[in-house]
């Protein structure tokens, strides 16, 4: 029921309500990131395999669609879409082949080599970016059946269309054998493969899918968000972002991704207005931002030791004990 109510406000309210720069500068690049989470999620929350080339598979996303509207005319947006999220997605399995001989810190390395030839590969052939020779695109209008979504609440609906279709898609994903699966496999990959649970293609579908929502998630950010990118957008910076979402947030659970994600937008702008507005006179922007990189990670470091299930477990235990406090006889008790 507040899932339903939140959805119900998200399209109601905030469209009509929300200025443009919340609309543009928050909420946008929120929920791409949401989504890029929760495909980050899929793989190392639910099935345990560890990966750092998250920002590599946005921007194959990104540029696959800025290709394919290029080099297509006439190609529907939606269709773009979904193959662009394919293309990231083949690639996704490529580099999650190494998954079959390497686990842990061995196979996090590895997927290094996806963020860097990624990175490699879109300054390199100038293809990508139509012979820009910086390799930044002007992402196209948003357009769908004729429709363009050109205003921040425009760009914003469409966002969130595409981020809750895939988020139910995923959810429905998870809650199906091929979820146990990966459960399964993060658990006790041994155990798994001895009652039958097929490794290989487990694994290969954790990472298959994965790249699929996150290459999405680059498209919204290319296409409804920065409108104009870089391959040097699409680096180890972002790969960690999403990383720390999860964290935060929650391993294997989709609204810790969107609470993740909500903690990594916001809280920084909160962190640049207080920090502006008490010590703006006495340091200059570069000390404020180190500051807020610094605080930020303590606040991760704290998280990790003070609850590891990240903030929706304390969401959720907060919610309990309130319930429970206002409704004690339908509310079974907590051990304190």
């Amino acid at each position: 029921m507040g899932i339903g109510i939140a959805v119900a406000a998200a399209y109601g309210v905030v469209p009509l309500a929300g200025s443009d720069y919340l609309l543009d500068a928050v909420l946008t690049p929120f929920l791409a990131l949401a989504l890029a989470a929760v495909g980050l999620n899929v793989l190392t929350g639910y099935a345990g395999q560890v990966s750092l080339g998250s920002a590599a598979f946005l921007a194959v996303g990104a540029y696959a669609a800025y290709n394919l509207h290029l080099r297509i005319p006439g190609l529907p947006l939606l269709v773009d879409l979904v193959l662009a999220g394919s293309i990231a997605a083949v690639v996704g399995i490529v580099f999650g082949l190494p998954s079959l001989r390497l686990r842990g810190f061995y196979l996090a390395v590895s997927t290094l080599a996806a963020q860097f030839f990624v990175q490699w590969a879109l300054t390199k052939f100038g293809w990508f970016s139509n012979d820009n020779a910086s390799g930044v695109i002007d992402a196209p209008v948003i357009s769908v059946a004729g429709v363009s979504f050109t205003s921040p609440a425009e760009r914003y609906v469409f966002s969130l269309t595409t981020v809750l279709v895939l988020s139910l898609v995923t959810l429905r994903l998870l809650r199906s054998q091929s979820g146990r699966n990966f459960i399964a496999v993060r658990d006790h990959e041994i155990a798994a493969k001895v009652i039958g649970v097929p490794i290989l293609r487990t694994k290969l579908l954790a990472f298959g899918m994965s790249s699929f929502l996150i290459g999405v998630a680059g498209v919204l950010w290319a296409f409804a968000y920065l409108r104009t990118v870089e391959p040097a957008g699409f680096n180890l910076d972002r790969s960690f972002q999403i990383l720390f979402i999860i964290i935060i947030g929650g391993l294997a659970s989709l609204r810790g991704s969107f609470v993740g994600a909500a903690f990594i937008v916001v809280f920084p702008l909160l962190l640049s207005r207080v920090g502006a507005a008490l010590l703006g006179s006495v340091f200059d922007s570069g000390v404020l931002e180190m500051s807020q990189r610094i605080l930020i990670g303590v606040l991760i470091i704290a998280f990790l030791i003070a609850e590891p299930r990240g903030l929706i477990a304390l969401w959720d235990r907060t919610w309990d004990r309130t319930w429970a406090a206002v409704w004690p006889a339908k509310h079974p008790a907590i051990p304190t």
